[in-house]
Order: C-alpha cells, then sequence, then structure tokens
C-alpha cells in the first residue's frame, strides 16, 4: 500500500486536489492517504474542504494577519519537518504554484521523501508575472519526482528545462475533475437549496432571480493579482463601469478578495454603482453556480481560464502573459491585458456579435477529459509499487 500525503493551503489547491483525495480514499486497497494543511490562506481553504468532505490529519496553522512570503516559506518549511518525520510518506503530492507548494516540496526533499507536483509546467518565462508564482513552480519542478503536467505544452516546458522524460506524465488538469464532480453535487440538490446558495453568497433575493432565470446578462469577475494593484488594477475596475454604463441589461457579480489592497481600490471606485453586485469571497460551489449562470468571465485567476472552457463560457485573461496559453490558442481564452479600452472593446464585441461569442463559447477544452485523478493514481501505483 503506497502512503500519499497531500499538502495545500490555499483554496485554488484545494479545489484541484480534491478530486486526486477523494480518489485515492476510494481505493483503500491501493492507498493509505494522509493530508496536512497549512492554512496559508484559512477561511477560503475551509470553504473548499467543507464542500468536498475532506478532513485533514494536520494543520499548521500558519496564517497571521498581514504575512509576509517569507513568513508564510519559513513557516511551512520549519514545521512541515515534524509532519514528514511523524507520518513517513511514500511521496508528497502538491499542486500548482503558491508558496505552500514550494516550501512543502523543500521540507520534502530535506527528508528525502518522493514529491509528486500536480499542474506542473506552467510558465510564463517572466520570473515575476505571475509574482511569485513563477518561480515558486519553477523551483519546485527541481525537487520534483513525478511532474503531472496538464498539457503537452506544460510538458514541453518540463523537457526544454531538462527534466527526465519518464518522470512526465501528461494528465489532463484536476480542474476539470473536479468541477464535474462539483456540478454532479449541485445538480443533485433542490432548486430552493441552489436559490439559497447564492442569497448566501451576499446576493439580493431579486438578483438571484433574475441569474436564475436568464434575465439580463451577467458577468462573473474575479480579480486580486497583486502584480496589478495601482494603476492597472484601477484601470481594470473603472472597465467594469464602463461596460455597465455602456450595456443597461449587463450585471457584474464580483467576489472581492480579502487583500487590503483590492478592497480599497474596489472600494473607491465601484461602490454603490448599478448594476455591479460586491460581494464577500464565495465558496467554491458558489463560485460555480455564478459562473454557470454568467454570459462570460472577467479574471486575472488561473483556474478560472480552465473552469470556463469546461463551463462552455468565454473568459477575458486581465493579465498582460498567462502561464495557460493552451486556452489562448483553442480560441476559448483571450488575453485583453489591464488597459481600460481593450477590456470593453472585447466585452463589447463579445456580447454585441453572436458569431464571436459562439466560436469561444463552443471551443474544445484543451485542459482535460475529467479523468486526471485516476490517471494519477495509476501512476502512483505503478511506479511505487512495493
Amino acid at each position: 500500500m503506497t502512503h500519499v500525503l497531500f499538502s495545500f493551503g490555499t483554496r485554488p489547491e484545494a479545489i484541484k486536489l480534491a478530486p486526486v483525495i477523494k480518489h485515492l480514499q476510494s481505493l483503500p486497497d491501493r492507498f493509505r492517504v494522509s493530508v496536512c494543511l497549512t492554512s496559508q490562506h484559512r477561511e477560503l481553504l475551509r470553504q473548499v474542504t467543507d464542500f468536498f468532505g475532506i478532513r485533514e490529519d494536520v494543520d499548521l496553522d500558519i496564517m497571521v494577519h498581514n504575512q509576509t512570503l517569507e513568513h508564510v516559506t519559513a513557516g511551512v518549511l520549519m514545521k512541515m519537518r515534524q509532519v514528514l518525520a511523524d507520518m513517513q510518506p511514500d511521496v508528497l503530492l502538491v499542486q500548482g504554484d503558491t508558496t505552500t507548494v514550494f516550501a512543502s516540496s523543500l521540507a520534502a526533499f530535506y527528508q528525502k521523501v518522493r514529491v509528486g507536483h500536480v499542474e506542473a509546467g506552467l510558465r510564463t518565462f517572466n520570473r515575476f508575472s505571475p509574482f511569485p508564482e513563477e518561480m515558486n513552480r519553477t523551483l519546485t519542478a527541481s525537487l520534483a519526482d513525478f511532474h503531472f503536467a496538464p498539457t503537452e505544452t506544460a510538458a514541453a516546458n518540463l523537457r526544454h528545462e531538462g527534466r527526465s522524460e519518464e518522470s512526465i506524465f501528461v494528465t489532463g488538469n484536476t480542474v476539470v475533475d473536479a468541477l464535474l464532480l462539483g456540478r454532479d453535487m449541485l445538480g443533485r440538490w433542490e432548486k430552493a437549496q441552489r436559490v439559497a446558495l447564492l442569497e448566501e453568497s451576499g446576493l439580493a433575493s431579486d438578483v438571484v432571480d433574475r441569474l436564475l432565470h436568464g434575465e439580463g446578462r451577467f458577468i462573473t469577475v474575479t480579480a486580486h493579482r497583486r502584480e496589478s494593484f495601482g494603476k492597472p488594477f484601477d484601470a481594470m475596475l473603472q472597465a467594469l463601469h464602463d461596460i455597465t454604463l455602456r450595456y443597461p441589461d449587463v450585471e457584474i457579480v464580483y467576489p472581492v478578495h480579502p487583500n487590503p489592497n483590492v478592497r480599497e481600490a474596489v472600494k473607491r471606485l465601484l461602490e454603490g454603482k448599478p448594476r455591479i453586485h460586491l460581494i464577500e469571497p464565495v465558496r467554491y460551489e458558489q463560485l460555480l453556480s455564478l459562473m454557470d449562470n454568467s454570459v462570460l468571465l472577467l479574471t486575472d485567476s488561473g483556474g478560472i481560464q480552465e473552469e470556463g472552457p469546461s463551463l462552455r463560457k468565454p473568459v477575458l485573461v486581465m493579465r498582460e502573459v498567462t502561464e495557460r496559453p493552451e486556452g489562448i490558442a483553442a480560441g476559448v481564452a483571450r488575453l485583453v491585458g489591464t488597459d481600460r479600452e481593450r477590456i470593453v472593446a472585447t466585452v463589447s464585441q463579445l456580447l454585441d456579435d453572436a458569431e464571436a461569442y459562439a466560436a469561444m463559447a463552443t471551443g474544445l477544452n484543451p485542459y482535460g477529459d475529467g479523468t486526471a485523478s485516476a490517471q494519477i493514481a495509476d501512476i502512483l501505483s505503478d511506479r511505487l509499487r512495493g
């Protein structure tokens, strides 16, 4: 039996590791599963683990107010040492590009524990964009024994860096597994439960009614990248207001990230604007429902670039570069940067041109078919047998 230890500390990690954890737990004759939370982002993390019914074996509880990258790195590195010594797993699985990922992998390397990196090989080739994620994932690649690449492009990046062919596996992205699992769970809910779910997000009942009945056109927005803070972030927010001024039937739902830099700008530029609904960060299942009922998605996040195509929603990426070029190449996502006029113009094209919209909404999802978790399980069983 293979003992797999999962380490994660943020909501995106939890979303993308949840289906892997659930799948491995469904194979008790093959795997012993342990879960370590670092709680890099405690509140947002709990939303996901509660929804998927994941219980941790240990919580490092490192989060503090106004924490720095140095605090997170040192806290995870020091506390993971004891966790690894106590549990002695056969492999540590991490996901993505957070500071938790890099620090956990380094701790495992120091303890000579093998590391499996889920969503390996994403690159912008700009070490400061996104910051610090690009460096986190690049450094983790140097520590990993198993690289679970979501696409052939990601695998090619790893080969170019000199990672051995036998350590690279193209599995698709586990975010597709998570989305399909989440939608299946929500699909079994009664209508009243789905209404309550969205009302609990902070949306007024009349807004929820319009959203669920397709009255008007809704855009879901997520925006919080630190490299955009300042004038670029202000321009993004001003573009949102411009869109609602141009289209009286358009409403924007924006779950506002708790980062104080985000909140200050959002409050200053968008608070009180008609048809712009500013709500607290939502649970994963609430975000799924919002995206599923939106006409398009505006984001600077990573996961939504992969989730949108699975939901047949055009994704406009408010960043200058992306480590997920496959969506751009497939035509299901577009880079619009942080320029105010460019964002408005691209949104306008999709809202006005049915053919342009359909071309994006019906494109093939380049990020997988929902079998990544099963593939990872098979690879681990084969490579760690005995």
